[in-house]
């Protein structure tokens, strides 16, 4: 099959109309590309801009960005529902496939970067960098869409062979991880991230996820007969894919140029990473967004995070993945206690104390001069408002006056890419490919320690328990993506995790995600007995005459134990995702009108 195709349809019409003029120039905050690329520092300048299309922090609540990307998952909320987790969307939200602008803006730099004068290395760098971000972007693009065109020419915007058929995503992957190869060729081996550019371990990196995601992808679609495995795939291809992911991992963990953070510090170490403004020479860090507010740059987390609210709340499913202390899942009595006293459950006393350090706890440094309070501000509105009595701290810059108070004034990092997720990575398609289970889980033993925690034991911290949603995997997967839940805890991946693994129909399909126990608690007498919550604000079940409810919890009224249950009136019958259409997302219909039929509708849209 033919490994290019053009995309002179997709750029004119979803972003000028019919001008075929539009060929002939990028958006004004692009470069040219029309120009020589004749030296390397023009090459350097040029791949600058594709760094800025890398996914930022919102600059507000309810922002898009990766501190907040949870909240489109069973890991957080935020006071509105998620249109595709309650299968809400139509194809009047069908937006632009606006990766096509990068990718061509990409192929016309393959095209002209060979002819370049300078270093071969610094050529070389740069072309690699080119490379990698094509793979970026057709990734993004397969994950929302599956089969998709494409393109690795630049075209001629006279050429009338504008009806694409799409590819089936089996060759774009294959595609994207040769491109990957190449990258991983030409780029530079560091054993630092102080260029804050694209480097040799971070294509490696990308390889395993990408692979990782296919493999797990077909295997799980297939597996579940939910229509949107390729009708082409094997299992021979799959094992192809998980092999890639593991072998690719394996490269990055032997090279032995990278490590987990830790200076010894087991309540501190892992928040560091996140609130560390300069993360240049950490050596967990493979690649990083650093953000300047003096040169404003800078973003809004810590403001919103600060107030112990944000509009968001980590959910009561999270919270209970943590383990205990000693490694065993957090159920029964001891889990009952806890729950009696607000914020007990959260304590590194009781649990792995990564939740510790992702959760507001009470005496927590919260912004210069204040702490996170000894009860949620449920009570409160906007961005003021915590959602489910459990508040995010991961990210918060405690100690920065100005980012705890105005907006772009946060400096907290984007991570891209850490050695963490390339130890997941590999313990995961390990396991999937019946691999050494010991040798997996001993290479999440970093992880573990960093904190405090004992090594993975399989045994020990298998959940059975009738309600969990992974009980009848088996214990050493179970494990692995329990890990990886609560290891990446809002940093862009728990989206794509429930994606390839198809498993919507377990964590989300019919299901209210639920927050801190309230009656049954010490949180409900705070309602009337210390004013801590104002009962104008505070309502549940039934509210005084001529005001609204609010504020909602599970069960009955008469019932022992009730949770905040943010989404009850709105949500009664749970998400309603539907697993024969929203694992991806819907085609523009004007974009099927364009191609004559060539591009077909996604299923059931």
């Amino acid at each position: 099959m033919k490994k290019h195709h053009y995309l002179y349809f997709l750029l004119v019409f979803f972003t000028t109309g019919c001008s075929k003029d539009f060929l002939n120039r990028l958006p004004q905050d692009q470069l040219s590309t029309s120009g020589s690329l004749a030296t390397v520092n023009e090459l350097r300048l040029y791949m600058n801009q594709f760094y800025e299309q890398l996914p930022n922090h919102p600059n507000f609540t309810g922002g898009e960005g990766i501190a907040y990307d949870d909240a489109r998952t069973d890991n957080m909320i935020f006071t509105t529902v998620n249109p595709r987790l309650n299968g809400q969307l139509t194809i009047s939200n069908a937006t632009a496939l606006t990766e096509y602008n990068q990718i061509r803006g990409l192929n016309f730099f393959l095209n002209q970067a060979k002819q370049a004068k300078g270093n071969a290395a610094d050529i070389n760098q740069y072309l690699g960098e080119a490379y990698f971000f094509r793979a970026w972007f057709y990734f993004s693009l397969v994950k929302k869409y599956g089969d998709v065109s494409w393109v690795n020419t630049l075209l001629n915007s006279e050429d009338e062979s504008t009806f694409l058929q799409r590819h089936s995503r089996l060759v774009v992957v294959d595609s994207i991880l040769q491109d990957l190869d190449r990258a991983s060729e030409l780029l530079a081996i560091q054993n630092n991230n102080n260029s804050m550019r694209v480097h040799r371990d971070v294509a490696f990196a990308m390889t395993s996820r990408v692979a990782l995601y296919e493999g797990t992808w077909q295997k799980y679609h297939q597996a579940k007969g939910t229509g949107f495995a390729s009708s082409a795939v094997t299992a021979q291809k799959i094992n192809a894919y998980l092999t890639q992911a593991r072998d690719a991992a394996k490269k990055v963990i032997d090279a032995g140029r990278w490590q987990i953070s830790s200076t010894g510090n087991p309540l501190a170490d892992y928040k560091n990473i996140f609130n560390n403004t300069d993360l240049r020479g950490n050596k967990e860090v493979l690649l990083f967004r650093r953000y300047n507010p003096a040169e404003n740059i800078g973003h809004g987390v810590s403001k919103y995070l600060s107030t112990g609210g944000g509009d968001i709340g980590l959910t009561l499913s999270l919270v209970d993945d943590y383990l205990t202390r000693d490694g065993k899942p957090f159920v029964g009595a001891a889990r009952e206690q806890a729950q009696k006293t607000y914020g007990q459950e959260l304590q590194p006393t009781l649990r792995d104390p990564r939740l510790f350090q992702t959760a507001g706890v009470s005496g927590q440094p919260l912004r210069p001069g204040g702490v996170v309070p000894p009860f949620p501000p449920i009570n409160q509105s906007g961005f003021n408002r915590n959602t489910t009595g459990y508040p995010m701290y991961k990210y918060i810059e405690y100690d920065n006056i100005a980012a705890t108070t105005d907006d772009g004034m946060s400096a907290a990092p984007v991570i891209y890419f850490r050695y963490a997720e390339v130890l997941l990575n590999y313990a995961e398609a390990m396991i999937e490919l019946a691999g050494d289970v010991s040798l997996a889980t001993q290479a999440l033993t970093p992880l573990r320690t960093r904190v405090g925690m004992p090594a993975v034991n399989i045994e020990l911290e298998y959940n059975t328990q009738a309600d969990y949603a992974f009980r009848n995997l088996s214990k050493a997967l179970q494990a692995v993506r329990r890990e990886r839940r609560v290891e990446m805890v809002a940093e862009g991946t728990r989206l794509d995790d429930i994606m390839r693994w198809a498993a919507a129909d377990v964590l989300l399909v019919g299901k209210r995600p639920l927050g801190a126990l309230f009656v049954g608690s010490d949180l409900a007498a705070q309602n009337t007995a210390t004013g801590f919550y104002n009962d104008a604000l505070l309502y549940f079940d039934t509210a005084p005459a001529g005001k609204s409810v609010n504020f909602f919890l599970s069960g009955q009224p008469n019932d022992a134990k009730r949770y905040i249950d943010p989404y009850k009136q709105v949500m009664p019958n749970g998400y309603g995702f539907k697993v024969n259409r929203d694992y991806l997302l819907p085609i523009q219909q004007r974009m099927l009108e364009l191609t004559n039929g060539k591009w077909k509708q996604n299923p059931n849209w």
